[in-house]
């Protein structure tokens, strides 16, 4: 697959989980791709290295997107390297869940610098460097649409607003040709939430199909809104969830 040939991209977490699946789905399409980690540095250097064994680009970018100047300067920092930017992968988030009366300030207050804030600052930062065709795609969470129980209060309100950012995003940039979409995954079997762990039966019966997805699952359907295919797709979410909110 060559449709992102001469494309770059930054995804945010990319060094595990869907991020890993998205910065490599995107690499193989074509794309020249930055990905950003925390601490896992070893696990971020080995997606840069799978993607460079493939014959791609890759450099990884160490950002604490808690920090409020992190967003931007991982967007500086990919067009510094890679010479441009075309596609913003906001990926970084955390999952969190507890009781309402659990939450913390600081914790509310983490939860929204990384999984609203980051988005925001990153978007801003990266229409600075986008033309026509550039791309902004948010990970959202399948709770955009269904809140199934108690003990996802602040899960819900961290990517419920990604609803609202991206809206805005699209009609402030459509003008300028540049898309802003949301992917919603369902249970995705990742090392924050395996397919064999405590809850998993539960969240598989939530889902029409009765079974988790795979990284990959996400990974494609953000290649494809990145690519030729999203090109009239704005402004919207994609619900990737198995039939979670059906």
């Amino acid at each position: 697959m060559s449709e992102l040939t001469g494309k770059v991209a930054l995804v945010t977490g990319g060094s595990r989980g869907i991020g890993a699946a998205i910065a490599k789905r995107l690499a193989d399409a074509g794309a020249a791709v930055a990905l950003t980690y925390v601490q896992a540095a070893d696990q971020a250097l080995e997606v840069a290295k799978q993607i460079k064994a493939d014959g791609g680009r890759a450099v990884v970018i160490q950002a604490d997107l808690t920090r409020p100047t992190a967003a931007a300067e991982a967007v500086e920092q990919t067009v510094r390297e890679l010479g441009r930017l075309d596609i913003l992968v906001n990926n970084a988030g955390f999952l969190t869940y507890g009781p309402l009366e659990e939450v913390s300030a600081e914790e509310l207050d983490r939860v929204l610098a990384v999984d609203v804030r980051s988005v925001f600052l990153a978007a801003q930062a990266a229409a600075r460097h986008m033309g026509d065709g550039g791309r902004i795609i948010s990970i959202g969470s399948c709770f955009n649409g269904r809140v199934p129980g108690a003990n996802f209060v602040l899960q819900a309100t961290a990517k419920s607003a990604l609803i609202g950012l991206t809206k805005g995003l699209a009609r402030e940039l459509g003008p300028r040709g540049i898309t802003a979409t949301i992917v919603d995954p369902g249970p995705i079997d990742t090392d924050m939430n395996p397919a064999n762990g405590e809850t998993a039966a539960y969240q598989r019966s939530l889902t029409a199909l009765g079974r988790y997805g795979e990284a990959e699952d996400i990974a494609d359907a953000v290649a494809y809104l990145a690519g030729p295919g999203g090109r009239y797709i704005t402004g919207t979410s994609l619900a990737v969830d198995g039939g979670y909110t059906t």
